[in-house]
């Protein structure tokens, strides 16, 4: 089966031979305060500050999800709220989580087909960070890098965080823009479930010792520490770790790989539009995902599109949230091979 599901997508090619390689090397039972970890994880982090630009000064982290990150951040890096802008499922799971941590965290709501206006916003004096959401994955709408730089601009003395789970390792990102970005590793990154990397500036690791917040395992602030010799607060997901490492090393620099991407989204663009039966979901070309495309039909079209494409050998991602029943997604993910792509254009052209 080639799944386009955005998340978890599919892997790599290479990944069983590099399964295979771990265990040949004894890695799957190394012990993560050894020599052979902590070699493994400077080497991972140094690959992943080259391929996709990281900032120098900014620290890497091993955890397990993108919503450990959403606790991570606020019980780490917020002291009295946080400002959440949103304008799908996973922007405002984040938010509901926040606020189960931090009541006073606040919430802006913006339309699907609405480029973001940070001008627009009324942020309360007490807030000390801002949270969005790159990539919107529920619906297939993301925020350019124009808009998160005047962000920036407008709040200079706040830290911002980056929801960027279905986009990084697939977009260039500006990582400069904020402080805070984290991403699951089942989706750009081509690997399988079980861990996600959070990434901090300066300021961020600034914030977090002078809160000094260390009550959890995955407080910021002991995480900070152990990473000073290259380890984690607790036993971390070692195969994906390796996994990571050794995708990096024969992979392209993110400069590359996003153009490869946009070419492929310039080619579903003109194919999806032509489709009699579905149109593109999100309108808008100024806001629309490069890495995931949402596509609306009718109920029962979208019923017959899957189980037809199931029967075919491909699987399509499920419409989500309030678009369960009248949208597929398809994963515009690095790790879906050319030939891959050519099946399930040709599937939907020929569908009837």
């Amino acid at each position: 089966m080639i799944s386009f599901y955005p998340g978890p997508s599919k892997v790599y090619p290479q990944i069983p031979q590099y399964v295979l390689e771990a265990q040949q090397q004894g890695l799957l039972s190394i012990n993560h305060r050894s020599e052979e970890f902590v070699a493994m994880s400077a080497r991972t982090i140094q690959l992943l500050k080259q391929r996709l630009n990281i900032p120098e000064s900014y620290q890497v982290f091993f955890v397990s999800s993108a919503t450990e990150c959403w606790e991570i951040i606020s019980q780490s890096l917020v002291q009295h709220a946080s400002f959440h802008v949103y304008n799908g499922a996973f922007g405002e799971k984040w938010y509901d989580y926040a606020r189960k941590l931090q009541p006073a965290a606040h919430g802006f709501s913006f339309g699907q087909e609405e480029k973001l206006n940070p001008n627009l916003w009324q942020v309360p004096a007490e807030v000390e960070l801002l949270a969005l959401t790159h990539n919107e994955t529920s619906n297939g709408t993301a925020v350019d890098m124009e808009i998160l730089k005047s962000i920036r601009q407008l709040h200079p003395q706040r830290l911002i965080a980056v929801d960027a789970t279905s986009s990084m390792a697939g977009a260039h990102l500006d990582l400069s823009l904020a402080d805070v970005w984290f991403a699951s590793v089942q989706k750009c990154f081509g690997l399988p479930a079980g861990m996600a990397l959070l990434i901090c500036s300066p300021a961020a690791i600034r914030q977090a010792n002078t809160l000094g917040e260390n009550r959890h395992y995955n407080s910021l602030t002991s995480m900070i520490h152990h990473m000073q010799s290259w380890q984690t607060t607790h036993t971390p997901n070692v195969l994906n770790i390796y996994l990571l490492m050794r995708t990096l090393e024969n992979r392209e620099g993110i400069e590359q790989t996003a153009q490869t991407i946009q070419e492929r989204y310039t080619r579903w663009m003109q194919d999806l539009q032509a489709l009699p039966y579905a149109s593109l979901l999100i309108k808008n070309a100024a806001v629309r995902s490069q890495t995931v495309i949402a596509v609306e039909a009718l109920p029962e079209v979208i019923l017959q599109l899957k189980e037809s494409a199931r029967k075919a050998g491909i699987i399509l991602g499920n419409g989500y949230g309030i678009w369960k029943t009248t949208t597929f997604r398809i994963a515009n993910f690095p790790a879906i091979e050319t030939y891959e792509i050519e099946k399930l254009r040709t599937f939907l052209q020929e569908f009837r």
